[in-house]
């Protein structure tokens, strides 16, 4: 090279000793390039002062090497709530983007919008990652509708094989076990259920049937009349647990759906004199960092959103480039807190 030479990826090449097609796919993050590679290629980029031209490398790939991330609303009536588990998510989601030379763009929306047409008429972003879908009927029309126009995408939520999607999502049943045997050691006898368990949303019912599976292994039986459907905010916790104490069923447990609804639930058991763990031992969802600020510090079953985010990406990515990624079900695991 002369001075002042614009440098290319074949210098790049030359002194890294690899191809340029390698240079090019370890630039922008490919995962068919070796970690020493990569990181060999990187450096002699960073050496020699090469900048990747973003807006060249898209028009040639015909590829904008950007990702979306839409969050849901839950059906509050502000219309600006987002779960701060999907917020813990967010991290990971960021950093895996970063890694992989791909830039992130974030979009909250309402269920109720025509999001999946607008998305395919934008094209702003090579695929969509999709977080959160409050009702789950309203949600798999939307599913369908990205299939058919043959946009990539892949979510984190309950897997329907019958929609031929990617996803990547919590053994949820396994949870609901996990939370059954921790109140059954306890002592626990008559165990109440706060959340929808219906097919409407799929994660909290494969939580109830855990709890259902996991107390009857225990030799213990579900009374339905301890189980409360809410949505997943304290405020549903709170009254779904005040109802629960009105209608006069005794119980000595709770399991609640999400870490939010269990955090109402403490503060309606506070209210009502009950003492936890003493008088009802509590276990949450989720393992939000609200949860360990609870009083008592909640109990939960707490998923693992660390790998949640790297998972979704890479198969987005693997998506993106024709390649059909598995589903993946992320084992949750118990941390014990005072609430139980």
């Amino acid at each position: 090279m002369a001075a002042g030479d614009r440098v290319t990826s074949f210098d790049i090449a030359a002194l890294a000793k690899v191809s340029q097609p390698t240079v090019s796919r370890a630039l922008r993050g490919d995962r068919t390039v070796s970690d020493a590679t990569r990181k060999r290629v990187e450096a002699v980029a960073q050496l020699l002062g090469y900048k990747v031209d973003r807006a060249a490398s898209s028009l040639r790939s015909g590829h904008s090497n950007t990702l979306a991330l839409l969050f849901f609303e839950d059906p509050l009536p502000d219309g600006s709530f987002i779960n701060p588990f999907f917020l813990s998510m967010l991290g990971s989601i960021l950093m895996t983007c970063a890694h992989r030379k791909y830039d992130l763009l974030t979009s909250f929306q309402q269920l109720s919008s025509d999001w999946h047409v607008d998305f395919e008429d934008s094209r702003k972003a090579d695929g969509l990652i999709l977080l959160g879908y409050g009702d789950y009927a309203i949600y798999r029309t939307r599913l369908d509708q990205l299939a058919r126009q043959g946009t990539h995408y892949v979510r984190w939520g309950a897997a329907e094989t019958s929609i031929g999607d990617t996803v990547i999502g919590c053994d949820n049943t396994a949870g609901g076990r996990q939370a059954a045997r921790r109140l059954a050691a306890r002592g626990c006898r008559r165990i109440a259920f706060l959340g929808d368990a219906s097919d409407h949303y799929p994660e909290f019912r494969d939580r109830y049937l855990g709890l259902c599976a996991g107390l009857a292994e225990a030799g213990l039986t579900v009374d339905p009349r301890l189980q409360a459907d809410c949505l997943s905010v304290e405020p549903a916790g709170y009254g779904a647990t005040q109802r629960l104490i009105a209608a006069g069923a005794p119980f000595d447990g709770l399991f609640a759906a999400s870490d939010l609804i269990a955090l109402g639930a403490l503060r309606a058991l506070a209210e009502a004199g009950r003492r936890v763990p003493g008088d009802v031992a509590v276990i949450g969802f989720d393992d939000i960092p609200a949860a360990a600020l609870g009083y008592p510090p909640l109990t939960t079953v707490a998923q693992d959103y660390g790998s949640a985010g790297p998972l979704l990406v890479d198969a987005l990515i693997r998506r993106v480039n024709g390649e059909a990624p598995e589903n993946r079900v992320l084992t949750p695991h118990l941390v014990v807190r005072a609430s139980a």
